[in-house]
C-alpha cells in the first residue's frame, strides 16, 4: 500500500501548480483525473484491512424519486384498505400540501422467480431479475427536498461542496486503466439530475477524483483534434512540446508532481483513440442490441439503452465507478424524472420503460460476462412517495420514512430482502437503515474501511458517513 501523500491534504494556495493539478474540465483534467488517481490512493485509508469483494460500482441513480409503493414495495394492507383514510394521520401535511385517502398501486403486484418475490408490472423485467437482487426496503433519507435528496445520495451530506461517493472511492483506490477516467457519470439523455455536476463533485477532495461527464451521445468534451487541425500537425506539435517538457524534467530531477502532469497530457493523447472507441457502440451484435433496446421506436428508450451499453463498456474496462442517471431535471412532455405529485399513472407509464428494460439488459449482460463476480451494482432514488394520494390529485408526495433500494452482485445476497416498512409503506419500521448505513456498506465490500477513509478539510477529518453509519451486514453474502 502507497504511503500517504502529505502533499495531498490541505493544500488551499491556488499557485501554478496547484491550478494545474485542479484542472477539472477539458482533456488536461480528465486525464490528470485519470492518471493521478492511483497516485493519490488511500491517502489516508489503509484499503487492505478489508477483503474487497468487489472491484468497481454501477450506481444506477433513478431522479425524481420513484414510488417504492409502485415498484418493488408489495403491501397487501394498502390494497384492501384503498379510498380509506390512513389510521392515525387526519390532515396529514406532507411537503406539497395535505393528503387524501390510502390509494393502491395502479400496477398489479405479481411473484416473480424462483424466490417468489412480489414486484410489480410497471417493471416487468427489472421484476425478472429479481433472483439476483437484494432489497433493502427500509431506507431512510433525512429530507423531503429533491435537491437535497439528490446530495444525500449522491455526498451523504444535503449540503452542496461534500465529494460525492465516486470520488471517494476513486481517491481511496485509484485507477485500474491508465486510458480512461476513474470515476465517469452519465446523465440522461433528456438532461442532468437538479443538482447537476454537485452530484459528481470531488468536493474537497484533490480535483483529479471529479467525476467525468459524457453519455452515449454526448462524448467527452475537448477531446476530439478540431477539424481545422491537420493530424501531421497535431502530431509534430505533440513532438515539440514533448521535447519542451523533457528539458523541463531534466531542469527539475526528482520532481514527480511535474512528471506526472506532463504524463497526463500525453495520456490526453492515448485517450483520443481510447475513448472514443469505448463509446463506439457499432461493434456491439445485433443480439445485444435488441437486448438492450437500441433500436426501440421510442428515442428516449434507445438513448437510456445506449447510455446502459456505455456503462457496460466502461465496466468491461475496469473503470472503477460509473453512475448512470434515468431521469432529468427538465420539463418536456410532462416531468422528465419520477416526480409523480399529479398524475403517477400517465407519468410513470411513460417512465417505467425508459428504465426497465435497458436497466434489466444492462443486469443481464454483466451477468453474462461474469461480470457480477467482481462488480457492485446499487440501484437508488433520493427518497420515496406516500401511501396516499396528494389531496385534489391522483399522484404521490415527497416520502423520505421509509423506501427501496437495491444492490446486485459481488458480495451481496441474491433474491433477499431486508428491513421493511409499515403495513402501508408509510415508514420504515424494522431494520431502519439511513443513508450513511448504505454508504458503509458500498465502501465495505469495496474493501474499505468508512470509518477509516478520510480526508483533513478545515480543520475536521471529514469522511463520506460524516459520524454515522454501520455496514449492513445482513446483506453480506
Amino acid at each position: 500500500m502507497p504511503a500517504p501523500r502529505p502533499d495531498l491534504i490541505g493544500r488551499h494556495l491556488l499557485d501554478r501548480r496547484g491550478f494545474l493539478g485542479h484542472m477539472a474540465s477539458g482533456v488536461g483534467g480528465i486525464a490528470l483525473g485519470s492518471l493521478l488517481a492511483s497516485q493519490a490512493r488511500a491517502a489516508d485509508a489503509p484499503t487492505g484491512t478489508i477483503p474487497a469483494r468487489a472491484k468497481r460500482v454501477l450506481h444506477i441513480f433513478c431522479t425524481g424519486a420513484v414510488s417504492h409503493l409502485d415498484t418493488f414495495d408489495y403491501k397487501p394492507e394498502l390494497i384492501r384498505r384503498h379510498g380509506q383514510p390512513m389510521p392515525g394521520s387526519s390532515n396529514l401535511i406532507t411537503f406539497q400540501g395535505e393528503n387524501g385517502a390510502l390509494n393502491r398501486s395502479p400496477w398489479a403486484f405479481r411473484p416473480r422467480g424462483e424466490s417468489g418475490k412480489y414486484v410489480s408490472d410497471l417493471l416487468p423485467h427489472l421484476a425478472g431479475r429479481v433472483d439476483d437482487l437484494c432489497f433493502i426496503h427500509s431506507l431512510t433519507s433525512k429530507t423531503n427536498t429533491h435537491g437535497p435528496g439528490e446530495m444525500f445520495m449522491s455526498t451523504g451530506f444535503t449540503l452542496e461542496g461534500f465529494p460525492s461517493i465516486g470520488a471517494w472511492v476513486g481517491y481511496a483506490l485509484g485507477s485500474e486503466n491508465q486510458d480512461l477516467p476513474t470515476y465517469v457519470a452519465i446523465p440522461d439523455p433528456r438532461g442532468d439530475p437538479q443538482q447537476g455536476p454537485a452530484n459528481w463533485t470531488s468536493g474537497f477532495l484533490p480535483a483529479v477524483h471529479q467525476g467525468t461527464p459524457f453519455n452515449a451521445d454526448r462524448p467527452i468534451r475537448n477531446l476530439g483534434r478540431p477539424a481545422s487541425l491537420a493530424e501531421a500537425d497535431d502530431r509534430a506539435g505533440r513532438d515539440f512540446l514533448k521535447l519542451l517538457n523533457d528539458e523541463h524534467l531534466r531542469r527539475n530531477p526528482g520532481d514527480t508532481e511535474l512528471a506526472a502532469r506532463i504524463a497526463s497530457y500525453e495520456l490526453a493523447a492515448r485517450m483520443q483513440l481510447s475513448a472514443p472507441e469505448v463509446g463506439d457502440l457499432s461493434s456491439e451484435t445485433p443480439a445485444t442490441r435488441a437486448l438492450y433496446g437500441l433500436d426501440d421506436p421510442n428515442p428516449i428508450l434507445a438513448g437510456f439503452a445506449r447510455n446502459c451499453l456505455l456503462a457496460r463498456r466502461l465496466l468491461e474496462r475496469d473503470v472503477r465507478f460509473v453512475t448512470l442517471f434515468n431521469g432529468a431535471f427538465a420539463m418536456g412532455e410532462g416531468v422528465l424524472n419520477w416526480d409523480g405529485h399529479r398524475r403517477i399513472k400517465s407519468d410513470y407509464d411513460r417512465h417505467g420503460p425508459i428504465l426497465d428494460r435497458p436497466a434489466a439488459a444492462l443486469v443481464t449482460d454483466l451477468k453474462a460476462r461474469g461480470l457480477l463476480d467482481d462488480t457492485l451494482v446499487v440501484w437508488t432514488t433520493e427518497f420515496g412517495r406516500m401511501p396516499t394520494f396528494q389531496k385534489g390529485t391522483q399522484g404521490r408526495d415527497h416520502n423520505p420514512k421509509g423506501f427501496t433500494a437495491w444492490l446486485a452482485g459481488a458480495g451481496v445476497r441474491r433474491a433477499f430482502s431486508f428491513g421493511a416498512t409499515d403495513e402501508f409503506g408509510y415508514q420504515a419500521v424494522e431494520d431502519v437503515v439511513d443513508v450513511h448505513d448504505f454508504h458503509a456498506t458500498i465502501l465495505h465490500l469495496l474493501g474499505l474501511d468508512h470509518e477509516k477513509l478520510t480526508f483533513y478539510h478545515n480543520g475536521t477529518r471529514r469522511r463520506l458517513t460524516d459520524v454515522h453509519g454501520r455496514v449492513i451486514r445482513q446483506v453480506l453474502a
